[in-house]
C-alpha cells in the first residue's frame, strides 16, 4: 500500500483508516518522506505513542516544537514559549499555575456559569432554517468559556476565533490564507495577549492572564513576551478542539438515531458517550517529538535529531487496546484514548472540555426536540486538525 499521511488531501474524507491500519500491522515505526527532502518516524501503535509521550528526556517537545514541519528560527523561538513546546524544568511551574484553574473544585464552581452560557446559546439559535452547526452553534460555547477565563472583552471574542482559525486551518483554502496571513494572525494575537498581560501585571486579578503573568519561574516572573506565546496556545486550544469534539460527536449521533434518542432521554450516559466521541473524533491527528540522543523504538534505531510523530488518531483505533475499534460504542467501559495526549503534556483543559461537551448536549436536548442533517459534513483540509468546517443541519424546536 502507498502510504502518504502528510498530504492534507488524504484527510478530506476523515481519518484515513486503511493507511493507519496498514501501518499498525506492517510498520508501526515507519519512515515517512517529508516534502523538504528529509523524513520523519511515524508511530501508529498506542503503546509506542504513550511510551514516547512519557519519555520527555529522550523525546523533546521543545527541540523543534510539536509540528512535523520545521519552523523558521524566529517562529520556533516564539513557539517554544508555549507550554506544549516546553520541556522540564520550565514546563512544570507554568503548567501548575494554569492547572490551578482547572481543578475539580474550580470546575464545579464554574459549572453554573457555563450551563447558563450554554442555555443562552441554545435560546438564541435559529430553528426551521439551515445553519452550519460548527460555526453557528458548536463553536460558541468553547469561545465563550476560554474568553471568560481570560477575561477578554466580549466584543473581541469573534476576532479571537478568527485568529485561532487562521492558525489551525492554514492549509484549508476556505479557512486559511497565505503563509504571510497565518504569520500575521499569530503576530496580532500574540500582540493582543502581550497588551492584556502588560495591563494586568501586578494588579492582583483572579483571571487566568493575571494568574500567569504574576507567576514566578526559576525565581523570576514570566515576561510579557513569554506570556504572548502562552496566550496563543490557550486561546487556540480553547476554541478549536472542543468545537471539533462537539460537532463531530453530534454527527456520530445523527448517524445513529437510536443512540441520539437514548442520550436525549437519559443524559446520564453522556460522560461515557463523550469519552467515545473523543476517541472516535480525536481533534488532533498527531504531535511531534524530537530525539535528544540515539535511541530505539521496537528495535528500530532512531538517531539524535530525528523527528518522531505520535499518531493519536491511529492509536485510538489500535486493535491491541480497543475491542471492536471501528464500532462507535457510547457504553465502552475501557477507553484509554489519547485524544488529550499523554504524559506531562496531557491537555490542560481536558476536564474543562469534557464538562463543556456534557453541558452543551444536556442543554441541547432540553432546548430542541430534534436536529436534522441537511447534507454530509465537510472536513477541514489538514493533516493535523481533525474536524468539520461545514455541517449543515436544521434545529427542530
Amino acid at each position: 500500500m502507498k502510504i502518504d499521511i502528510y498530504d492534507p488531501d488524504q484527510y478530506l474524507a476523515g481519518i484515513p483508516h486503511d493507511q493507519f491500519a496498514w501501518l499498525r500491522k506492517h510498520a508501526p515505526v515507519f519512515w515517512h518522506d517529508h516534502p523538504d527532502g528529509s523524513g520523519y518516524w511515524v508511530l501508529s501503535r498506542h503503546a509506542d505513542v504513550t511510551a514516547v509521550s512519557r519519555d520527555f528526556k529522550t523525546f523533546s517537545a521543545q527541540r523543534g516544537f510539536v509540528m512535523v514541519d520545521d519552523l523558521p528560527a524566529d517562529i520556533l523561538a516564539m513557539a517554544q514559549n508555549q507550554l506544549l513546546g516546553m520541556d522540564p524544568p520550565a514546563h512544570g511551574p507554568i503548567r501548575r499555575a494554569v492547572i490551578a484553574r482547572f481543578t475539580s473544585r474550580k470546575l464545579a464552581e464554574l459549572e453554573p456559569l457555563l450551563r447558563e452560557t450554554a442555555r443562552n446559546i441554545m435560546q438564541s439559535a435559529p430553528t426551521a432554517q439551515e445553519i452550519n452547526f460548527v460555526e453557528d452553534l458548536a463553536g460558541d460555547l468553547p469561545t465563550a468559556v476560554i474568553c471568560s477565563l481570560l477575561d477578554i472583552p466580549q466584543d473581541m471574542w469573534p476576532q479571537i476565533r478568527r485568529w485561532s482559525d487562521l492558525q489551525t486551518s492554514g492549509s484549508d483554502p476556505d479557512l486559511g490564507g497565505t503563509a504571510e496571513d497565518v504569520a500575521q494572525a499569530s503576530l496580532e494575537m500574540g500582540t493582543y495577549g502581550y497588551q492584556l498581560a502588560a495591563e494586568r501585571k501586578g494588579k492582583g486579578g483572579d483571571d487566568l492572564i493575571s494568574l500567569l503573568i504574576d507567576q514566578e519561574v526559576d525565581g523570576r516572573l514570566i515576561s510579557e513576551e513569554e506570556f504572548a506565546s502562552l496566550f496563543i496556545q490557550l486561546t487556540v486550544a480553547g476554541n478549536e478542539t472542543t468545537r471539533s469534539l462537539i460537532s463531530s460527536g453530534m454527527h456520530q449521533l445523527l448517524q445513529r438515531p437510536d443512540l441520539y434518542q437514548q442520550l436525549a432521554k437519559d443524559p446520564s450516559g453522556l460522560p461515557k458517550a463523550i469519552e467515545e466521541m473523543l476517541r472516535w473524533t480525536c481533534p488532533l491527528h498527531y504531535f511531534r517529538r524530537t530525539a535528544t540522543c540515539d535511541t530505539e523504538i521496537r528495535g528500530q534505531k532512531i538517531a539524535e535529531g530525528d523527528r518522531v510523530v505520535m499518531l493519536y488518531s491511529s492509536a485510538n483505533f489500535d486493535e491491541e487496546v480497543f475491542d471492536r475499534p471501528l464500532e462507535f460504542d457510547i457504553t465502552r467501559d475501557s477507553n484509554p484514548h489519547l485524544a488529550f495526549g499523554h504524559g506531562i503534556h496531557l491537555c490542560l483543559g481536558a476536564n474543562l472540555a469534557r464538562m463543556e461537551a456534557r453541558l452543551f448536549f444536556e442543554e441541547f436536548f432540553k432546548a430542541f426536540s430534534g436536529i436534522e442533517s441537511l447534507g454530509a459534513p465537510q472536513y477541514i483540509r489538514s493533516n493535523s486538525i481533525h474536524g468539520f468546517k461545514q455541517m449543515p443541519v436544521r434545529l427542530i424546536a
